[in-house]
Formats: structure tokens, sequence, C-alpha cells
């Protein structure tokens, strides 16, 4: 053959030269383009394989979550109702012993006091002899000692 005539016929020569060169790198990159697409098919289903386990744990997680989210809010609840009612329970006692002091306290001694004097009355009736007990041993004793002296006196 020849060698090119024009400008022309001498860029097309060396583009068919390009081409040719071009088409045997797109051979030598088509295999490694199939096993990149194997490669990429078979990490695609490992990943399915991964997503799925992953999402397996992510139910478990969330669901041990909720239920420790669950338990806690109870425990708060108890805890709130319980501080509720105590305080509740301090209130209606303080309540009744302010209405007590006020309103049943004075009563009550108005009550009581006419009561303490029956009892006092009651119990000093009882036994009317202690009175006279008391004035009888005064005697006794007076006579023992005026006895006593007079016996000294003459004696001596």
């Amino acid at each position: 053959m020849s060698g090119p005539n024009s400008a022309r016929e001498a860029l097309l020569v060396e583009a068919l030269g390009e081409v040719a060169i071009l088409l045997e790198r797109v051979e030598t990159v088509a295999p490694a383009m199939d096993a990149s697409r194997l490669a990429l098919i078979s990490a695609g289903k490992g990943l399915t394989h991964q997503v799925g386990v992953f999402e397996s744990r992510m139910a478990a997680l969330t669901e041990n979550a909720q239920a420790q989210v669950v338990k806690h809010i109870a425990r708060r609840i108890d805890e709130l109702a319980r501080r509720s009612l105590d305080a509740q329970t301090q209130a209606m006692e303080d309540a009744a012993r302010t209405i007590f002091r006020a309103e049943v306290g004075p009563a009550l001694q108005r009550t009581a006091l006419p009561l303490q004097q029956l009892a006092a009355l009651a119990q000093d009736s009882m036994r009317p002899w202690d009175r006279w007990l008391t004035h009888v041993a005064t005697a006794v004793l007076t006579s023992a000692l005026s006895w006593a002296m007079a016996a000294w006196l003459w004696l001596r």
C-alpha cells in the first residue's frame, strides 16, 4: 500500500489507528467490566442479606428500647403518684389538725371542764370519810402525845 496522498487521508488513517487501539482497549475492558458486574451483583446480594440482618437487629433493639422506656415511664408515674399521695395525705392531716384546733378543741374543753368538776365531786363523794379520817388521825395523835407527855412528867 502506498502512503497517504493528502492530509485528509493521513488524518483518516491516523483516526482509524486510534479507533483500532480504542477497540483493543474496549475488548480488554469488557472482561473486567463483566467481572465488576458480577462482583457488584454479589455485593448487592450480600448487602441485601446484611440489610435483612440489620433490620432484624434494629427491630429487636427498638423493641428493647420501647420496653425500657415503658418501664421507665411506669417507674416515674409510680414515684410521682406516691409523692402526690404523700403530699395529699400531709395536706389532709394538716387541715384536720387545723380544724380540730379551731373547731373541736374549744368545744371539747368547754365540755371537759364541767365533766372534770363532776368527776372531782364524784371522787370526793365516793369516799366522804377521807376528811373525817384526817381529823380523827390528828385527834388520836395529839391525844397520844398528850398522854405520853403527862406520863413522862408524872414519872419524873
